[in-house]
């Protein structure tokens, strides 16, 4: 990441014009660490929803990402890149756990069965 102050000059080269988009949190000290969580997933059926990713170490720290504002669809055999984040960074993952939710009340439960996936720190890419 880059301090607010100096941002502009460094993601903006004076040849072409770039994007930028800060992603803070609410708690203190107000930063996010994001990860790229590559998915492929098996069912026939297509399903759409929402994935909750946790991450724990070795050290038995846990963290939950932040369930994202739009639902992902899931096809079969088809790779699916959801951006997450998180208020913690653990170094050495040992587990990683996710729960799929469609949010709705009225019809029933749906498995979203994963045939590959990833996940890969934005901020550490060398992991």
């Amino acid at each position: 990441g880059y301090y607010a102050d100096r941002w502009k000059k460094m993601l903006i080269p004076k040849s072409s014009p770039t994007k930028a988009y800060f992603d803070t949190s609410d708690r203190d000290p107000f930063c996010m660490y994001n990860y790229i969580l590559d998915i492929t997933t098996w069912n026939k059926s297509i399903r759409r929803g929402f994935i909750k990713v946790k991450i724990t170490d070795y050290a038995g720290n846990t963290v939950e990402s932040e369930m994202n504002s739009e639902a992902s669809t899931f096809q079969q055999y088809k790779r699916v890149k959801i951006l997450t984040g998180f208020y913690q960074d653990l170094d050495k993952i040992s587990k990683i756990s996710m729960t799929f939710s469609t949010k709705t009340l009225l019809s029933p439960k749906h498995k979203l069965r994963i045939l590959q996936m990833s996940l890969k720190s934005l901020n550490n890419p060398e992991r």
